[in-house]
């Protein structure tokens, strides 16, 4: 039996384990997911129509997420819906944006589920993991960063930071020269894949590639156990809020740039001096840049 989720993290365990359901267990799980408060106050028999299962799928549900029994699982998740309310977490988590709603309230849902979404991922994340990857790009002689569609755009973010700092990274986002440039890696080199589903073919391809010529290989990815986060020697995990024009492929980009800015920062220490001088002299160079925009007007 799995270790139980923290009291704390019954959702977030569900949601982290929901592309691993199927049937009647992966109901179980959306049902949960879009309505827990009424979950919580829910008998196994409700819970089990509501999903339109039986009470022992629920049973099988709170087993696999390693409760002895429903009522272990229902104080779980009260616990956690009241802690929500209590923190100003709205109840409109989950709740469906409309086209007709004004403004103030979408903005009220995509805070709401940044917010969660921060805390999740602070919840999900291994610092040690991200200390092992900071110290594997402190010392390393070249960074490759892999990403494709959203998570491209978020690779190419911390490219530009790690350049910044003097550290030699590419974003690459063409799976040809992706693998090309992956071929020339070897040990002492970091190869970081970022894909929020951690099934993306082209990722998943150039990370592999840069692993087996002895490259350092970091996964940045929703899921821990996706196929990206196999084969990666080091697993940073973020945690997403999806809304309804905003999918989760899209809402993972704030908690994939906190992390990777997390990250940054950590080489950044690591590399003071360096990172210092080389920080100094880049924002010299734009400097001129600047004034002369300053002085146009």
């Amino acid at each position: 039996m799995d270790t139980p989720a923290a009291v704390d993290g019954v959702l977030l365990a569900v949601r982290a384990k929901l592309p691993e359901f199927t049937g009647a267990l992966k109901r179980v799980a959306e049902q949960v997911l879009t309505d827990p408060a009424g979950a919580a106050r829910a008998t196994i028999v409700e819970l089990a129509e509501r999903s339109g299962t039986s009470p022992a799928t629920v049973t099988r549900f709170c087993r696999a997420l390693g409760f002895e029994g429903y009522a272990e699982l229902r104080l779980g998740i009260a616990a956690e819906t009241g802690r929500a309310r209590a923190a100003g977490w709205t109840v409109d988590i989950g709740r469906e944006i409309e086209p007709g709603d004004p403004l103030e309230k979408v903005l009220e849902q995509i805070m709401a589920a940044d917010t969660r979404a921060m805390h999740d991922t602070a919840a999900l994340l291994d610092l040690s993991e991200v200390e092992r990857a900071a110290d594997a790009i402190a010392g390393a002689a070249r960074v490759n960063i892999f990403g494709a569609s959203g998570s491209a755009l978020v690779g190419e973010e911390m490219q530009f930071s790690l350049h910044r700092i003097g550290v030699a990274a590419w974003a690459w986002t063409d799976v040809h020269n992706g693998l090309a440039s992956a071929a020339l890696l070897r040990a002492g080199d970091v190869a970081l894949g970022i894909s929020h589903s951690g099934q993306t073919r082209e990722t998943i391809e150039m990370l592999a590639e840069a692993g087996s010529h002895g490259a350092t290989t970091v996964a940045l990815t929703s899921f821990p156990r996706s196929p990206l986060a196999e084969l990666a020697d080091i697993v940073l995990v973020t945690a997403t809020q999806a809304t309804t024009f905003r999918p989760d492929a899209l809402s993972a980009r704030h908690p994939q740039l906190v992390v990777l800015d997390l990250l940054y920062i950590a080489v950044a220490q690591r590399t003071h001096d360096r990172a210092h001088a080389a920080f100094q002299r880049t924002a010299q160079a734009v400097d001129g840049h600047k004034a002369a925009k300053e002085a146009a007007r």
